[in-house]
């Protein structure tokens, strides 16, 4: 039997596209729920309005970097919770210190708003009044308020924290630090990681390079977009500061709920935290592609696509994670690995169909964060000349070390832009990104 007949007809059974789904027509329906999420927020439930926030964040890069002060930096990401202080010297060099990590609170049960930050003030004791302000990432939808807090929205990447929806983080954040035995921080400015990364990105237009925009781009647990937007925004029109000729706009992407799923899709999503939202994500961030491979090789192994080895072993797997499909991405033929172990000595079909099943979600992942990409790029309306590109600073351990993930990202990327509609682009990566684009926006 062939295997590449024999999985594209197992994945075409499951309703998931094989090959696809195609980028154009991916850009184009989310493009929908962007023009219009600038109109309206979404509705809740989700219908068939817009599903994409599109938080106005009143902010835009500075034009230069601070120089001769410090600030406090919190990175309240998917899996871990980070914090340090960032100096800036004269000539405006940051320098990171007392970096610190924790694992990021309401993980692994409901926490109660108290407690919720509670154990975040606590997690900041050893950075207590090293610094009189604070740049806070924190990496879930919240609405941006023209003062610079943030209010919770919804969570997502399975956080369970209900009572949080609806609070003020800076100032229920600068409450508790206070209950601690802080000075009252003279500011908390809250950001969203997709706008550290655009931030980040901006501070590196140096050295005789000219960008026409930015865009901040997550693919690591989650995945989200930020762009600048140049046009009115209607939704915020009767907000007295609405005046801003420009400013960046967190999309949050993952909700997007338009495009077609999959059986495996529908499964997983009923066992989430968050079901019926973050239809998007769940199918190309890091957070996911490990349990939905998981759900489809089991499916292939009852349905009697391998041997009669692998398909004992695959009864007896109990989960999977991306890092275990990228072990057998990087070392097929690897035996110490969770899969490689499981086809020790399997015929070459039946590693053929694992590593083409597995490879189907990759696939899948490269062109959906091309869309999300090209979508930020191109509602920007800026990098049509080649001296001047749109910068996109890509961040996230999924974008940067899953398996060719990054590479067909970027082949997507120059067909839909560069080769179809004339629009000049160059990704970036920078270490610490995220802290140093919120230590930015702390200082601004």
């Amino acid at each position: 039997m062939n295997s590449l007949f024999a999985v594209n007809a197992f994945l075409g059974r499951h309703n998931f596209q094989v090959n696809g789904p195609d980028i154009n027509a991916t850009i184009n329906t989310m493009m929908f729920d962007m023009v219009e999420g600038l109109v309206s927020n979404p509705s809740v439930p989700l219908g068939s309005g817009p599903a994409l926030d599109m938080i106005p964040t009143w902010a835009m890069p500075p034009q230069s970097s601070p120089k001769n002060s410090s600030v406090i930096v919190i990175d309240a990401g998917g899996t871990n919770f980070r914090s340090c202080l960032v100096t800036f010297d004269a000539n405006g060099i940051p320098a990171i210190s007392d970096m610190e990590k924790k694992p990021m609170p309401a993980t692994d049960r409901e926490y109660g708003k108290k407690e919720f930050f509670q154990t975040i003030a606590s997690y900041l004791d050893h950075l207590k009044n090293k610094a009189s302000r604070i740049g806070f990432c924190f990496s879930w939808a919240m609405s941006i308020t023209p003062e610079g807090d943030g209010k919770v929205i919804q969570f997502s990447k399975e956080i369970k924290a209900k009572e949080v929806i609806g609070s003020l983080i800076g100032e229920s954040l600068s409450q508790a630090l206070v209950e601690r035995g802080w000075n009252t921080p003279e500011k908390i400015i809250l950001l969203n990681d997709t706008t550290a990364a655009l931030l980040a990105g901006a501070s590196g237009a140096t050295g005789g390079k000219a960008y026409d925009s930015y865009v901040g781009f997550i693919l690591g647990t989650g995945m989200n977009a930020a762009y600048i937007e140049y046009g009115n925004i209607a939704k915020i029109a009767h907000i007295k500061a609405s005046n801003m000729s420009a400013q960046i706009v967190v999309c949050e992407s993952g909700k997007c709920n338009k495009i077609a799923r999959s059986d495996f899709d529908a499964d997983l999503d009923s066992t989430t935290n968050s079901p019926g939202l973050y239809g998007y994500e769940k199918m190309c961030s890091g957070a996911y592609l490990g349990p939905l491979a998981y759900r489809a090789l089991k499916a292939a192994a009852a349905e009697g696509m391998f041997s009669a080895q692998v398909t004992k072993g695959i009864a007896s797997l109990k989960s999977l994670e991306l890092k275990d499909m990228d072990q057998f991405f990087y070392a097929p033929y690897r035996t110490d690995t969770t899969l490689g172990a499981i086809l020790s000595g399997a015929p070459d079909f039946d590693r053929d169909a694992v590593y083409r099943i597995l490879d189907a979600f990759i696939e899948r992942s490269a062109r959906l964060a091309a869309a999300n990409i090209a979508c930020a790029v191109i509602k920007s309306g800026k990098g049509y000349s080649p001296v001047q590109p749109v910068c996109i600073l890509c961040e996230g351990t999924t974008f940067l070390k899953t398996h060719f993930l990054r590479d067909r990202v970027t082949g997507y990327l120059n067909r839909c832009l560069v080769e179809e509609r004339g629009i000049w682009y160059e990704i970036v990566t920078m270490d610490n990104a995220v802290t140093l684009g919120s230590a930015v926006a702390g200082l601004s």
